[in-house]
């Protein structure tokens, strides 16, 4: 199991944003695609950051609500955890573990290829463990 496995069943589209949008304008695009972070590009579509709702509430939390007029440069993790489509899904859910992540970007050559959240992770092992063990009892059942 692979994190291009996700990528196929969840798709490859990606939000993404520059670094000089007001964090207002961050948490409206994710209100408008009901997702929880976006990815920071750089002009040459390399991956600069990612700023997510989390990231939003800790700089309101620190500095009120004058905040959401500052830059997402100013909020936005620099150089993110990112995983690889070849990557094993176990590996990417112990990434967002220890680097307590919710969203890691997929990167392929520089270049963002995906994204997966942990909720895309634990519902493809999910999915993978029941299959596991619906195949087990139908073997169980036929010895």
């Amino acid at each position: 199991m692979t994190i291009s496995n996700i990528l196929a069943e969840k798709g490859r589209d990606v939000v993404t944003a520059c670094a000089d949008i007001s964090l207002r304008e961050a948490a409206a695009l994710m209100m408008r695609h009901g997702i929880g972070a976006l990815v920071v590009l750089d002009d040459r579509g390399a991956l600069r950051g990612l700023i997510a709702e989390r990231d939003i509430v800790s700089a309101i939390a620190l500095e009120g609500a004058d905040a959401l007029t500052q830059s997402v440069s100013h909020y936005m993790q620099t150089d993110p955890a990112s995983a690889r489509e070849d990557d094993a899904v176990e590996h990417t859910m112990r990434l967002m573990t220890v680097e307590r992540r919710r969203h890691i970007p997929v990167i392929r050559e520089r270049q963002i290829v995906g994204l997966v959240s942990i909720g895309d992770v634990v519902k493809y092992r999910i999915r993978v463990i029941e299959e596991e063990h619906r195949s087990m009892r139908e073997y169980i059942a036929q010895a």
